[in-house]
């Protein structure tokens, strides 16, 4: 089933990064942007997820794309894990208000207060052209990016 974002505008949001840095949507304008809701960035399967983003440089390092994972913890945990990880991507929190982005693009577990695993890669025009939402506890698996990046971008 295809996400409801697929072929709309992707919602704007502007959050603040591991480093404190406020990081918009709308400033990413012109690359590709592989967007990457996680849970919690220092569960198992969320740090095998992100070191797995790390560990991809042929992701990381283009020049047409800008990877950037969000989660619902607090800049403090995600500036913890990025060092502990030696993470050097941006990290954003939705921490508050409360999962407002996550809600945005449907992935917010209002019960849990999380964002599920949900990943929208959106055009240099800010236009989704793929999206994936995992189940609780599945990891997603960083060669989907490559391909969808690939079908995309090249």
């Amino acid at each position: 089933m295809t996400h409801p974002l697929v072929g709309r505008p992707a919602p704007a949001f502007a959050l603040t990064d591991q480093n404190g840095r406020k990081v918009s949507l709308a400033e990413l304008r012109g690359k590709a942007v592989l967007l990457v809701f996680v849970p919690f960035a220092f569960s198992d399967t969320c740090t095998n997820e992100l070191v797995d983003l790390r560990d991809a440089p042929d992701l990381a390092a283009r020049d047409d794309l800008q990877v950037v994972v969000v989660s619902c913890d607090s800049i403090y945990v995600l500036k913890a894990w990025a060092d502990t990880h030696r993470y050097r991507g941006t990290i954003l929190s939705d921490f508050w208000p409360h999962g407002d982005a996550s809600r945005d693009y449907g992935v917010f577990n209002a019960q849990k207060g999380l964002a599920t695993r949900g990943t929208f890669l959106i055009d240099a025009d800010g236009v989704v052209r793929w999206a994936v939402v995992n189940p609780t506890g599945e990891a997603r698996d960083v060669d989907d990016y490559r391909r969808e990046v690939a079908a995309l971008l090249g």
